[in-house]
């Protein structure tokens, strides 16, 4: 599973990047979004736009509390929103299943970090690139 977290903001960016963004549906800054299993187009995608995102490895137990305090339910036709089990949708989701038939919204917004961040530079002294596992620990300082 790779998280994708968007760090710049909308100001002065290319539209051919404003396009990809807007396609992995990150509209905002600090917005995340999971993959749980890429493919080779949504890899193409992190590879251009890793100038502007941090990315990397989530474990599940991370992604389960990303679930649980940023999820975001989708309201039934009536309007009720039904409870969801956070390890039963984490595992659907591990086995192919959509957000969208799992009940939540395929993304996520978060804080910013708690102790700041250098949003310009690349990991290991920014936050911009690939973070490999350290992403993990990115994304508890933001929930």
């Amino acid at each position: 599973m790779i998280c994708i977290i968007r760090i710049r903001g909308r100001v002065g960016l290319d539209r051919r990047v404003k396009e990809t963004l807007d396609r992995m549906r990150l509209g905002k800054k600090y917005s995340c979004v999971v993959l749980v299993n890429p493919n080779r187009e949504q890899m193409m995608m992190i590879k251009k736009l890793r100038n502007f995102i941090a990315y990397g490895n989530i474990s599940k137990d991370v992604f389960e509390k990303l679930i649980e305090k940023r999820g975001k339910i989708i309201p039934n036709a009536d309007g009720k929103k039904k409870k969801i089990d956070i390890k039963k949708a984490v595992e659907d989701l591990e086995k192919g299943k959509t957000y969208e038939s799992v009940g939540l919204k395929p993304f996520f917004r978060l804080h910013p970090p708690r102790g700041g961040a250098d949003t310009k530079v690349h990991f290991p002294k920014g936050v911009l690139g690939d973070h490999k596992e350290h992403i993990n620990k990115l994304i508890e300082r933001m929930l």
